[in-house]
């Protein structure tokens, strides 16, 4: 039904809105996916996973070139989520994809995560308000000794990894998560780091964790190498042309349209999950036992 073009232009869209918004593509690229074109949900979360990483890994490149990142702090996140990332992959491969309730787990943690990522968009300026107040007007000391930020997140690194282990779970489950929410809490556990290095060290991180959860699911037969290859021709091109031309685009008014997108689309998967269960590889190989049984 759907082919190159339609993939290519859906990549074109997400590409866009995420060099005008910033707003991380798993959670446009997933849903699109799975509403638009009826991709069944492992595989298009497994695909967006690597679509992630791989969109992901220029800005990380661009991060590292301008000193914007924390290294222990992307260690420690790393410490959490990988780990974590591997065993949701096993628990998923081992009791789950071969149940009934195997894509509607899937749809019901995408749902949620994306109805918290459209509340984040749509509140945007007031939840960085509320962190504004717990900012401290230190910015110069943690701007130029990195060693007070390695100390702090020395001292940090249980509640680091703790959150590594969230991300971790979550983002394998879904493929939404490893940008914002990342953000938020390192927002809140490092008040005084300046926000160019909590990004570029989320981001970094964010390439880490989607690679290893991508590779999970391609490990399972969970990613469609087409289909990523045309979501990467729309995407790229589409991000460097956004990028360009985000100080004059309203950014605002395409904020809010994404943010009750992602809200009323995390509301219809939680309400209405994904019931059917994928093929079964034993049940297939117990038909094919059977023909060959009759047929001698």
């Amino acid at each position: 039904m759907f082919g190159p073009i339609e993939f290519i232009l859906a990549g074109v869209l997400v590409g866009f809105c995420v060099g005008v918004t910033g707003v991380g593509g798993g959670s446009l690229m997933t849903p699109i996916l799975i509403s638009l074109f009826r991709i069944e949900p492992h595989i298009a979360i497994g695909t967006d996973l690597l679509y992630a990483a791989i969109s992901k890994f220029c800005g990380s490149f661009v991060h590292a070139k301008k000193m914007n990142i924390v290294w222990p702090i992307v260690i420690w996140l790393a410490v959490g989520s990988i780990p974590a990332s591997f065993a949701t992959h096993w628990v998923l491969d081992n009791y789950l994809s071969q149940s009934t309730h195997y894509k509607a787990v899937l749809t019901m943690v995408l749902g949620f995560m994306l109805t918290i990522t459209g509340l984040s968009i749509l509140f945007r300026t007031q939840i960085e308000n509320l962190f504004n107040k717990y900012r401290k007007q230190e910015l110069p000391d943690m701007t130029q000794d990195l060693e007070k930020v390695k100390l702090q997140a020395k001292e940090k690194r249980i509640a680091i990894m703790i959150m590594g282990v969230i991300l971790g779970i979550f983002v394998t489950l879904s493929s939404v998560g490893a940008g914002a929410f990342g953000i938020m809490a390192l927002v809140v556990m490092f008040p005084n780091l300046p926000m160019i290095r909590i990004i570029g060290s989320d981001v970094v991180h964010a390439v880490l964790l989607t690679l290893v959860a991508g590779l999970g699911h391609m490990s399972s037969g969970n990613v469609d190498f087409m289909l990523l290859m045309w979501l990467l021709v729309g995407s790229i091109p589409a991000i460097i042309v956004g990028t360009l031309l985000s100080s004059r685009m309203p950014e605002k008014l395409i904020r809010k349209i994404l943010g009750i997108t992602l809200f009323g689309l995390g509301l219809n998967f939680m309400l209405n999950p994904v019931k059917s269960k994928p093929a079964q590889p034993a049940e297939t190989a117990m038909v094919v036992m059977s023909q060959n049984s009759q047929s001698v």
